[in-house]
Formats: structure tokens, C-alpha cells, sequence
């Protein structure tokens, strides 16, 4: 099967998403998380997370679209 690309605009704004982003930034702080050992930036990780609120995109789909494993989607 041919896979095929596009991309898609959520309707969320920009602020909403970088909010989200220091959110997570904050709480991995609090938790001792070291930089640079999240399959996703901070940014990305809360785009993952609206867009499964926002649109209900599945985890495999979220996962496939951001190159890391269905665990990992799951997770975040």
C-alpha cells in the first residue's frame, strides 16, 4: 500500500499550543527530566496531544506522524 503525505491545519491556536508546551516544559522540570531524552520535543509533544483532544486522531496515526512508536504516543 502507497502511503500519502499532506498536511493539515489544527484549528488551535498557536498560543494555546506553546501554553501547553511550557506546561510540559514546567512539569518535566519538576520531575527531573534531563534535556534531550524525549523521542519529542516539548512543542511537538503537546501538537501530539491536541490533536488527539482537537481532531481525535488515533495514537498509531499520531505516532506514524511523528516518528516514534505507539508507546511512546501513548505516553505523551
Amino acid at each position: 500500500m502507497t502511503s500519502i503525505a499532506y498536511t493539515a491545519v489544527l484549528d488551535v491556536g498557536r498560543e494555546t499550543a506553546e501554553t501547553l508546551a511550557r506546561l510540559l516544559r514546567a512539569h518535566g522540570a519538576r520531575l527531573g527530566t534531563r534535556k534531550g531524552t524525549r523521542a519529542l520535543g516539548v512543542f511537538k509533544q503537546g501538537v501530539l496531544v491536541l490533536r488527539w483532544f482537537v481532531d481525535g486522531a488515533r495514537p498509531a496515526q499520531l505516532a506514524r506522524d511523528n516518528g516514534v512508536s505507539v508507546p511512546t504516543a501513548y505516553r505523551y
